[in-house]
C-alpha cells in the first residue's frame, strides 16, 4: 500500500506549497509504514520585490517498520531555486529540480495510486525531488529548501502567495498526524523596512502583524490551511489603493477595491468630538456598570490633545457630565473619570431622551463627530416605539458616526442596527458573560486616528461599477484598510478614483485597473462579495421588511456561493435527501420580518450578528466562520458521517449516496465522467477551477452555470470528439 505524509490541497494560481512524502512499497519493507509531517516552518523575507522562501518541514517514522520513498515539494514556475537540503544526520542530501511536463506526470500517477484528487491542480509546477534513504522506526528528517520570487504587484500593493495545504483530517478522513501529536505549523513575513509599507491585508486568512526595531512582522495562526493571500501594500503619500478582479465569462466580473493608509498619522488627522453614552438602568448592575466604567475610562485614554469630549449618562433620567463639548487637557480629563467612578445602575431606560441629547449638539466641519451608545436594556422610560425612536434620532444624526452596543440579549436590535445604519457606523453585540471594555476598546483603537471621512469610489469611463460594498462608505482611519467588494459591468483599462475630505480639503487617490471579460484567477472575491450582499439584504430584510425578490435573491446567493442562511437551510432536510421541491412553496413565500418592537431576545441578536459578520467579512477566513455558524444554529451535522459540506464556496448535501452541489438544477445537462480515468486527468487540466470540489467524496456531482460533472463509476473514460469542449463551455456558461 502505498501512502503520503501529507496531501496538500491547492487552487491553480497557487505558487508554492507544503512538501510531501512518497513511501514506496519495496521487498523487506512493512505495507503500512506511516511516515507523518510533524512540523513545518515558513520564513519569507521580503526585500524590494523579491520574497526569499525558506520552507523548513520535520517527518517522522511513527510506524514499527524501515521506510523509504521520496521528498516532493511543488515549486512554482516563477520561482527561482537555490538550494534544497535533506539532513541524514549531519549530512545533507541534495535535491534535483524537474520541470512543469515531468512533474505533472508524477502528480497524476500519485493520484491514480492513491485515488485522492488533493494534487490535481499543481499544473505549470515544477518539482523538487530527492530520495528519502531509509528512516528507522521513530526516526524523524529535517527537510529545509530555499528558493527566491519577484512579488507581483498589484496598484499599490505587493502580492504574495502561499499555498499552506490541507493540514490535519485529509480528504479521505485520515489524519496527518496521529491523535495528540500535532502537526505544528508556523508562518512568518518579515519585512526589514516597515515604514515602507501600509497595513498588510489578507482577503483569505486572518493575520497578526507587529512593528518591531523598524521591522514589520507577519504571522498566522497555527491551525491556518489552504491558500493563503497576503497584499503588502506600499505607502506611497496617505493612501495606497489596489484592485483586484475576477470575471467568470458571460456575465457581470468581480472586483476588490483595497484602499490603506499609512499605519500612523502624520499630525494633520482630523480631530474628533467624541460622545459616550452609557445605560446605567438597574439592569446594568454588578459586573456590567463595573466593565462599562472601565470601558468609559479606556475610551477617554485615546484622546488626543485635539479632541474633545462629552459623558452622558442614563437611566429614568439623562446626565451629562458637563454641558457642551469639553477640551482635552489633564484636568478636565481627572474630573472626567471620577464622575465616571461616581456612576451608580438603578432606574429604568430611557434610551429616546439619551440619544436626543447626544444628537443636539452642533460640530465644525472641520471636526469629526463619533458617538458611542452602549445599552443592555429595551425602552422602559419615555417613547418605547423602537421605529420612533429612530426615526427622530435618524432626523437629528447629521454628520455624526453613530457606534451602537447592545449587552446581552435583552435589546432591541432593530432600533440599534438602525441607529448604526442611520450613522455609517457599526452596530455590534456583547454576550452578558463577554468583555464590554474589550469589544468598545478595540472600537476606539481603531478610530483614534482618522484619515479620510466622506470616502466616495468615482467610476471609471471603461466600466459600470454595480452592487458595491459597504454601500455607504465608512470613515478610513490610519492603520485600518477598508475593503470594498463590487460588481462592474464592462470591460476595458482605466483608473479607479477614491475621494475623501481631511482638514477641510479634498483628497484624490487613483490606482490603475484593468477589467478583463473573463478570468479566473482571484476566485475569492466572488464569495467575499456574496457574503457582503447576503449581510446587507438580510439587515435590510430586518429592517425594513422581506418581500419575494429578496427572499430569492438571498437563496440564490446562496446557493450559487455555499453560503448557508436562514432561507437555504431548507436543503438539509435529513441524511440523502435534498428537500428542494418539498420546501419550494414556503420558500417562494415572503418570510416576514418580526415587528420593530419584537426584535428583541437571543435569537434577534443571533440573527443581527450574523448579518452584521457577513457585512463586515473582508477575509475568507470570517466568511467561513460566519457560514459554519449558520451549519450549526440549522443544526446541520458537520462531523463524521455528516450530511453537508462546504468547500471552496459551494454547499454540497449528500442525496442517494452522492454529495450533490446545492446548485445543481434538474434542467442542467449532466456529464458522467469515471474517476481517475484518463478522461477524468483531461477534465481538471481543462477545468482547473473544478479540482477543488473533486475531494468531497468519491461520487460527487458538482455544478456550474449551466451543466453539472459527476464522478461516478459508470462514466465516461475517454472523451468524444468535440465532447470535453462542450462540457467546459456549458460548465462556465460560455
Amino acid at each position: 500500500m502505498i501512502v503520503t505524509a501529507a496531501l496538500t490541497a491547492f487552487t491553480a494560481t497557487s505558487l508554492h506549497a507544503q512538501g510531501w512524502i512518497d513511501i514506496e512499497r519495496r521487498p523487506g519493507i512493512p505495507a503500512n509504514p506511516s511516515v507523518l509531517r510533524i512540523s513545518s516552518n515558513v520564513r519569507t523575507r521580503v526585500e524590494g520585490r523579491v520574497a526569499t522562501i525558506e520552507v523548513e518541514e520535520q517527518f517522522r517514522n511513527s510506524g514499527g517498520g524501515i521506510a523509504e520513498g521520496t521528498y516532493l515539494y511543488p515549486l512554482p514556475g516563477e520561482a527561482v531555486f537555490q538550494n534544497f537540503s535533506l539532513f541524514m544526520g549531519e549530512n545533507e542530501v541534495r535535491g534535483e529540480m524537474m520541470n512543469a511536463d515531468q512533474a505533472r506526470g508524477i502528480y497524476e500517477e500519485i493520484v491514480r495510486r492513491l485515488r485522492d484528487p488533493a494534487l490535481l491542480t499543481l499544473e505549470g509546477h515544477g518539482l523538487i525531488r530527492a530520495r528519502v534513504f531509509p528512516i528507522q522506526p521513530g526516526e524523524t528528517r529535517r527537510v529545509v529548501l530555499r528558493y527566491t520570487q519577484l512579488l507581483q504587484r498589484e496598484g499599490d500593493a505587493l502580492r504574495m502567495r502561499y499555498a499552506i495545504g490541507q493540514r490535519g483530517p485529509l480528504a479521505n478522513g485520515a489524519l496527518n498526524t496521529p491523535p495528540g501529536d500535532g502537526d505544528r505549523f508556523r508562518f512568518r513575513v518579515t519585512l526589514p523596512d516597515a515604514e515602507s509599507y501600509g497595513t498588510p491585508f489578507s482577503p483569505t486568512h486572518r493575520i497578526t502583524s507587529r512593528t518591531e526595531d523598524g521591522a514589520m512582522m507577519i504571522t498566522l495562526d497555527s491551525s491556518a490551511s489552504g491558500d493563503v493571500e497576503l497584499f503588502l501594500p506600499l505607502r506611497r503619500g496617505l493612501v495606497g489603493t489596489s484592485l483586484t478582479t475576477h470575471a467568470p465569462g458571460g456575465e457581470d466580473g468581480y472586483f476588490m477595491l483595497l484602499i490603506s493608509p499609512a499605519r500612523t498619522d502624520d499630525g494633520n488627522a482630523l480631530p474628533k468630538d467624541l460622545t459616550l453614552v452609557v445605560d446605567v438602568s438597574g439592569s446594568m448592575s454588578g459586573d456590567k456598570i463595573d466593565q462599562a466604567k472601565s470601558a468609559l475610562r479606556q475610551a477617554l485614554g485615546t484622546l488626543g490633545p485635539n479632541d474633545r469630549f462629552r459623558l452622558i449618562s442614563f437611566s429614568n433620567r439623562v446626565n451629562n457630565f458637563r454641558d457642551g463639548f469639553t477640551a482635552m487637557s489633564e484636568d478636565n480629563l481627572s474630573a472626567a473619570r471620577r464622575w465616571v467612578n461616581d456612576l451608580v445602575a438603578d432606574g429604568g431606560t430611557n434610551i429616546a431622551g439619551a440619544l436626543e441629547a447626544a444628537l443636539n449638539a452642533t460640530v465644525a466641519e472641520e471636526r469629526l463627530p463619533i458617538v458611542v451608545f452602549m445599552t443592555d436594556g429595551i425602552p422602559s422610560v419615555g417613547e418605547q416605539a423602537p421605529e420612533r425612536i429612530a426615526q427622530t434620532a435618524g432626523a437629528h444624526i447629521g454628520r455624526a458616526r453613530v457606534f451602537t452596543f447592545g449587552v446581552g440579549s435583552d435589546v432591541n436590535t432593530y432600533l440599534l442596527d438602525r441607529l448604526a445604519q442611520e450613522g455609517r457606523g457599526t452596530s455590534s453585540y456583547v454576550s452578558s458573560d463577554a468583555s464590554v471594555e474589550q469589544a468598545i476598546g478595540a472600537l476606539m483603537n481603531k478610530v483614534r486616528h482618522p484619515a479620510l471621512t466622506n470616502l466616495r469610489v468615482d467610476e471609471t469611463a471603461s466600466v459600470e461599477l454595480l452592487q458595491t460594498y459597504p454601500s455607504r462608505m465608512p470613515d478610513l482611519f490610519f492603520g485600518e484598510e477598508l475593503v470594498v467588494f463590487g460588481r462592474y459591468h464592462g470591460t476595458g483599462r482605466g483608473t479607479i478614483t477614491v475621494t475623501g475630505q481631511r482638514g477641510g480639503r479634498t483628497e484624490r487617490f487613483t490606482t490603475d485597473a484593468v477589467f478583463p471579460a473573463s478570468a479566473t484567477e482571484n476566485a475569492f472575491v466572488p464569495r467575499l462579495w456574496a457574503s457582503r450582499r447576503i449581510g446587507e439584504l438580510t439587515r435590510q430584510v430586518r429592517i425594513e421588511g422581506s418581500n419575494a425578490s429578496l427572499v430569492n435573491e438571498i437563496r440564490d446567493l446562496g446557493l450559487r456561493y455555499g453560503i448557508l442562511t436562514e432561507y437555504t437551510s431548507y436543503l438539509v432536510q435529513e441524511p440523502n435527501q435534498v428537500g428542494v421541491r418539498r420546501m419550494e412553496d414556503r420558500m417562494n413565500r415572503p418570510m416576514a420580518a418580526p415587528a420593530p418592537s419584537a426584535q428583541s431576545g437571543a435569537g434577534a441578536v443571533a440573527a443581527a450578528r450574523s448579518s452584521g459578520a457577513m457585512m463586515g467579512a473582508s477575509n475568507l477566513a470570517s466568511a467561513d466562520a460566519a457560514a459554519e455558524r449558520s451549519l450549526d444554529e440549522a443544526s446541520v451535522s458537520t462531523g463524521r458521517g455528516m450530511t453537508a459540506r462546504r468547500v471552496a464556496g459551494k454547499l454540497f448535501v449528500q442525496q442517494n449516496g452522492v454529495w450533490t452541489d446545492a446548485a445543481h438544477q434538474a434542467s442542467f445537462r449532466t456529464y458522467d465522467v469515471a474517476p481517475f480515468s484518463e478522461a477524468y486527468f483531461q477534465l481538471v487540466r481543462a477545468l482547473p477551477e473544478i479540482a477543488p470540489f473533486l475531494k468531497v467524496g468519491d461520487t460527487v456531482l458538482v455544478a456550474g452555470r449551466r451543466a453539472s460533472i459527476k464522478l461516478i463509476s459508470g462514466g465516461v473514460s475517454t472523451w468524444q470528439a468535440g465532447e470535453l469542449q462542450a462540457a467546459v463551455r456549458a460548465y462556465r456558461g460560455a
